[in-house]
């Protein structure tokens, strides 16, 4: 959510909605599926006067229950990491984590898992310039059409492998693409908006990549522009989204300007 969403009614619909198997109306991940694998235990919250800590169960594999740690209390990554592994104990979950935030000026843990959480806000001042090369996948020509499958197969591990079987099944945004020579090198997408909890437009997080050889010629970048200029096209006020630090989605959103605000850091116990 965007930092003006954070207020005590969001954490009132958590709450209320622990145990239902729903998922909010501003959920992103609604769009991927009918039931919430991942459960606020709502009874084992624990606030103190230096830290809140908030766990969850997810029943995917062998079930993972994650704290999420808020607080600035030296100890307080210990605190949770005890409350993790009582909770695995008492679920029957294979795996503990605790997951926490620092500010954008912070230096990360060298032994945590860390992505960067960027903003990128769109109208006056925000400049989203379209990119003539991208088009949507569908407006490519057929044959170059055809060969998204073996795109969406070569990068499995980025997510459009999965992304290529919601197209199959329909009822998802349009895909951006790039194409040489006839066959797609690049994507980004689906491209998809909805409300926060404000109300607010928000452009939803896309999967995005190009084939490995196809990359440091300039496709990422102008995929990621004509990306933007969809949103701002189509009425977002802002997108979220993280990424692995030092990577190349990294790099990319720094160098156009995108906003840190800081990083979710995660480690196993």
């Amino acid at each position: 959510m965007h930092p003006d969403a954070l207020d005590p009614g969001l954490f009132a619909d958590v709450v209320d909605n622990a145990n239902t198997g729903r998922f909010l109306p501003y959920d992103k991940d609604r769009r991927w599926s009918d039931t919430k694998h991942e459960t606020l235990l709502a009874e084992d919250i624990a606030h103190g006067p230096h830290e809140t800590l908030l766990p969850t169960l997810s029943r995917r594999g062998g079930g993972t229950v994650s704290v999420h740690l808020y607080g600035t209390r030296p100890d307080g990554h210990d605190i949770a990491a005890e409350l993790a592994v009582k909770l695995c104990t008492t679920h029957g979950a294979a795996t503990g984590r605790v997951v926490w935030f620092t500010g954008p000026d912070e230096q990360p843990p060298p032994d945590a898992q860390v992505t960067r959480v960027q903003l990128r806000e769109f109208g006056p001042g925000h400049p989203a310039v379209a990119v003539e090369p991208v088009r949507p996948l569908a407006e490519h020509p057929t044959p170059a059409q055809a060969t998204f499958p073996r795109f969406a197969e070569l990068l499995a591990d980025e997510g459009f492998a999965f992304l290529h079987s919601r197209i199959e099944a329909g009822g998802v945004g349009p895909v951006l693409a790039a194409a040489v020579d006839g066959r797609i090198v690049g994507a980004i997408g689906p491209m998809e908006i909805m409300a926060d909890s404000r109300g607010t437009a928000r452009l939803l997080p896309q999967y995005f990549g190009v084939l490995p050889e196809q990359r440091g010629r300039g496709y990422g970048r102008a995929l990621w522009r004509a990306a933007m200029h969809w949103g701002h096209e189509n009425g977002a006020a802002y997108q979220l989204l993280q990424t692995e630090i030092v990577g190349p989605s990294d790099r990319l959103c720094q160098s156009e300007g995108l906003c840190s605000l800081g990083f979710v850091c995660v480690t196993k116990v």
